[in-house]
């Protein structure tokens, strides 16, 4: 079976952990996989959707199309899967113009119900998504993650030498500022402390050393395993709504307790107390820091449940048998036998 992912070059990262990351169990079931990113231009764009005659399944990853090739790729494709992992029918939180768009939003109407199938990265997506196609058609699936690619951290730093982390892209780094107060707090609390921030960019906070490190796939793992805890932080607005959590996942992968916002998915994916702690005004995330960096053993404690939550509930191999079904099956009338999120349960550490 040949499947086809067309994806946005700009969103490369999404296809590595939402479909890539599958490929090697598609390869068991006797499948191939080619991606192709979007080009720009005409031409070169009905070459991209053209290729889609040539698969058994096409996956459009993220990316609203305008409604002429909508059109053309579901005459093209046998099968065809829209993957969302973001709000893609509005503007983003960096947004100026408000989150209402028109165009976005017909865009995303238009694919969703031309497409056989929709993979949806959290319950929000899934809920929207579902609203206007057939129900059965919405399958979740979160972003997942491969645990053995993260070397868990070795907790030993003690205080202002314990190191927060960040990792992230400009625009997700952007959104800290409205989080400004919360780290002037954790560097009254502690001066000096350092800011470790994996990115193609880097933002100063008074009271706390940033040291930049530039992102690239070979040392991001390393990166975080030499840190000692990961900070989230989402506005409290609808394009959140839509986050699914990588980087949450990714500090829990490399055994990191987390300190979030109770925003979207992080009310689900940090439990409180067990892996991170969830925390809202300035005080909280500054008791939380504190805390964390005070205690070695709490952290390699919260760390470990971490990255065993992100193994049994987000796991590669958990979902991969769902992410093949989808591709394969054909729309089951609105019904869907939908593999739900386990339940956590601590693993005794």
């Amino acid at each position: 079976m040949k499947v086809l992912a067309l994806i946005d070059d700009a969103n490369a990262v999404c296809c590595r952990y939402r479909i890539e990351a599958f490929e090697q169990a598609m390869g068991r079931e006797d499948m191939s996989l080619e991606i192709v990113r979007f080009d720009k231009g005409i031409l070169r764009r009905i070459g991209n959707l053209h290729k889609a005659k040539q698969a058994d399944a096409v996956i459009v990853q993220r990316k609203l199309l305008p409604l002429w090739q909508t059109s053309l790729l579901r005459r093209w494709a046998r099968r065809l899967i829209f993957d969302v992992d973001d709000a893609v029918f509005q503007r983003d939180s960096n947004s100026g113009k408000g989150f209402e768009s028109r165009t976005r939003s017909v865009k995303f109407r238009a694919i969703v119900s031309k497409a056989d199938a929709v993979i949806a990265g959290n319950d929000y997506l899934k809920q929207v998504t579902a609203a206007l196609t057939a129900p059965g058609r919405v399958h979740f699936i979160p972003t997942c993650i491969d645990t053995q690619k993260y070397h868990p951290a070795v907790h030993q730093r003690v205080g202002s030498e314990a190191r927060l982390i960040f990792i992230g892209q400009q625009t997700t780094l952007r959104l800290l500022d409205t989080a400004k107060e919360q780290l002037a707090a954790i560097a009254q609390q502690i001066p000096g402390m350092e800011f470790r921030q994996i990115c193609d960019g880097s933002a100063d906070f008074p009271g706390l050393r940033v040291v930049p490190r530039p992102w690239s796939m070979e040392s991001e793992a390393a990166e975080l395993a030499d840190a000692d805890i990961g900070v989230a932080w989402m506005p409290d607005d609808s394009w959140s709504l839509g986050k699914c959590g990588l980087k949450v996942l990714q500090y829990m992968a490399a055994g990191l307790p987390v300190v979030a916002n109770p925003v979207g998915v992080h009310r689900e994916m940090v439990i409180h107390g067990e892996t991170g702690f969830i925390a809202s005004t300035p005080q909280q995330w500054a008791e939380a820091v504190a805390r964390l960096a005070a205690d070695p053993q709490l952290r390699n404690k919260l760390g470990t449940a971490g990255r065993y939550l992100a193994e049994k509930r987000y796991g590669v191999k958990v979902w991969a048998a769902k992410f093949i079904e989808v591709l394969k099956r054909s729309p089951v009338n609105g019904t869907d036998n939908e593999r739900q999120v386990e339940p956590y349960s601590s693993p005794g550490v």
